[in-house]
């Protein structure tokens, strides 16, 4: 079957969607043994033939999706499952797709203050932004194409984001010794090590 990408159906009926595979109407509560709910409205999984890859470029049917609003748009309903996987996920459509890194890169720092006072605000290529704190830690560590370490943050639940090369030099001329003598950046009362783990 030929995958597609999610679309929104404005104006559809919700009564004309189908649950699960078994043939549940959506549009009508499933009565049975007390379960009034289950499996209502929730749409049939798919396979999406959209990638990310490991620059945070999108690609669909191996063409780049070129129009941000569009990339804005898909990466505001990525979901990541607890097995690892990602899906786009909508009222309507619920597909798999391909993510060969991380779906988002940081490609911009906002710096104000210094020393313990610091606080970095860092942007993506899809318009999210974070401050460096305690919900956003920066963790180096090893891609799955290669060897080196690198450094990522969570953007949002089970959705990181990899700091761009020039950001990360940035952070980097900022770099001070920590607690633990290692170097990093302070940000948002929490210090962030840049040496990572290379045990």
């Amino acid at each position: 079957m030929k995958s597609r990408a999610p679309a929104n159906h404005s104006g559809t009926d919700s009564g004309n969607q189908t649950g699960d595979q078994s043939g549940t109407n959506t549009g009508t509560p499933h009565v049975a043994g007390g379960d009034l709910l289950r499996d209502v409205r929730r749409p049939t999984p798919q396979d999406f033939d959209i990638r990310i890859a490991a620059d945070g470029r999108w690609y669909h049917e191996g063409g780049e999706i070129t129009r941000p609003a569009l990339v804005r748009l898909f990466a505001s309903v990525l979901q990541r499952e607890p097995d690892g996987t990602y899906w786009l996920v909508t009222p309507v459509e619920r597909g798999r797709i391909d993510v060969d890194d991380v779906p988002f890169i940081m490609i911009a720092a906002d710096i104000k203050g210094d020393g313990t006072d610091q606080v970095i605000r860092l942007r993506s290529n899809v318009a999210d932004e974070i401050v460096l704190g305690p919900d956003h830690q920066l963790v180096m560590r090893r891609p799955p194409d290669g060897d080196d370490l690198r450094p990522y943050v969570m953007i949002r639940p089970g959705l990181e984001g990899r700091i761009a090369r020039p950001v990360f030099y940035e952070l980097a001329a900022l770099g001070v010794e920590g607690p633990d003598g290692r170097i990093g950046v302070w940000s948002a009362g929490t210090f962030h090590c840049l040496d990572g783990d290379t045990a």
